[in-house]
């Protein structure tokens, strides 16, 4: 096998399998080598498929689907260009071309005469593969299903140039490697330097899963689908009372948004510092990228803040076109105020100045958006929305009346209670 001569899709991060295959396709019948030595390998490259299919969740023709996600995780010139946008120009085609001919070769190859020779009959489980039900512990239900379609379009096409297509819409339509298969990340600092590392499971929350706050709803999506179409948008401060919907708002974004190349990236504030490595690293990609940071306030002794300010604006490097800051907070003005802040006496003699360094934080989030506690009424909707959405079907006076008991002692009106007291009847308290 040729695996050994590809030009554009290399470096793997997961290539072991990949070389072991390939050297057995190579070599099962070289009388060199012993036959029982090669039987051992090709019983661990099956252990090494189902072992993938289980953390995976693949199925079918494993061997197809591993050489699949090979190539939709590989992130090189060809790939990258043709994430989100399609069809790239250029000789880069060419080379692109001459790997997927190789590839090709791999998808087509016959094992009967490899698993005959080395009397190795259990390698047909990989080749038809029933999966189990659990989900995968790598990919959301969705692409998993995805990957394995498209092993399958991979494994039927009639010929390389036909491989190249099909592998190029699905780079147009999903985007390639962590970015293109997956909604959110979070930040890793370790001794190798900074990553963005996949968030596997979020929440399915939808726009239309939050009852109420419509015009702050509507402000938050129009922002959002001016940023994602590429026009003038601005960053954005989601605050206001704690269990409003400001965090869940975020997640709607995540999903809503999702496929038409929008990603979002968590930021914690003791990680601020690498933000601009952060930057650096997405700056480049097709997608477009919302850095989230929740629950985000400081105190005076706080300093963490003066990264973000050179961040959000005011640094010489000026922001990418494809990154927004957006932000929740119980705060508008993000920092820790006093009233020794706007006293004319104090050990400060520029009173003016200590309260417009506190307030430049704030004032870099062209939209701010205000989410206020619901009063009983709009509790009330609330409750009776999340009830009909969940199939309660407790007598409506019933259920405002416990809804109302159950505010009054966990923590008064909001949307985050109502949810909660939700939850408590579909665990069986109370549901008829």
């Amino acid at each position: 096998m040729r695996e050994q001569e590809l030009i554009v899709y290399r470096d793997f991060e997961d290539d072991k399998l990949l070389n072991d295959m390939a050297w057995l396709m190579s070599h099962y019948d070289d009388e060199y080598y012993n036959v029982e030595d090669l039987r051992h390998l090709l019983y661990e490259c099956l252990h090494l498929l189902i072992e993938q299919a289980g953390s995976y969740g693949f199925h079918g023709n494993l061997w197809h689907c591993y050489l699949t996600n090979l190539l939709v995780n590989n992130e090189n010139s060809y790939s990258c260009g043709c994430e989100i946008k399609g069809e790239i120009e250029g000789t880069i085609n060419m080379a692109a071309l001459h790997d997927i001919r190789i590839f090709k070769e791999l998808f087509d190859y016959d094992f009967a005469p490899l698993m005959e020779r080395l009397d190795v009959p259990d390698f047909a489980l990989a080749l038809e593969y029933d999966s189990s039900a659990r989900e995968s512990k790598v990919y959301n239900t969705r692409i998993c299903k995805r990957i394995c379609e498209l092993a399958v379009w991979l494994g039927e096409s009639q010929d390389p140039e036909e491989m190249k297509k099909v592998l190029t819409n699905f780079y147009k339509e999903y985007g390639v490697g962590k970015f293109g298969l997956h909604k959110s990340f979070r930040i890793e600092h370790d001794e190798n330097g900074v990553h963005i590392v996949p968030i596997l499971n979020i929440a399915h929350v939808r726009f239309d899963d939050l009852v109420g706050y419509e015009t702050a709803k509507r402000k938050l999506k129009n922002n959002t689908e001016s940023f994602v179409m590429g026009l003038k948008s601005n960053n954005c401060l989601l605050f206001g009372d704690a269990g409003t919907g400001k965090s869940s708002c975020i997640k709607a974004i995540a999903n809503e948004y999702y496929d038409r190349g929008l990603r979002i990236i968590e930021v914690y504030k003791h990680q601020f510092q690498d933000l601009n490595e952060v930057i650096a690293q997405i700056k480049k990609r097709n997608y477009r990228f919302i850095i989230y940071m929740d629950d985000l306030s400081f105190e005076d002794f706080e300093i963490e803040y003066k990264y973000l300010k050179a961040v959000i604006e005011g640094g010489l490097e000026k922001k990418p076109e494809n990154v927004l800051i957006y932000a929740t907070s119980n705060r508008r003005h993000l920092i820790r105020e006093t009233t020794a802040d706007k006293e004319e006496i104090r050990q400060d003699l520029h009173t003016g100045d200590t309260v417009q360094e506190k307030l430049s934080l704030a004032y870099r989030f062209g939209v701010t958006i205000y989410f206020g506690s619901p009063d009983k009424k709009q509790f009330d909707a609330i409750v009776k929305a999340l009830a009909a959405k969940n199939k309660i079907l407790l007598p409506e006076e019933e259920l405002l009346l416990e809804a109302n008991k159950w505010e009054l002692a966990h923590g008064g009106l909001s949307g985050r209670t109502a949810t909660q007291f939700i939850d408590y009847l579909l665990g069986g308290h109370g549901v008829n």
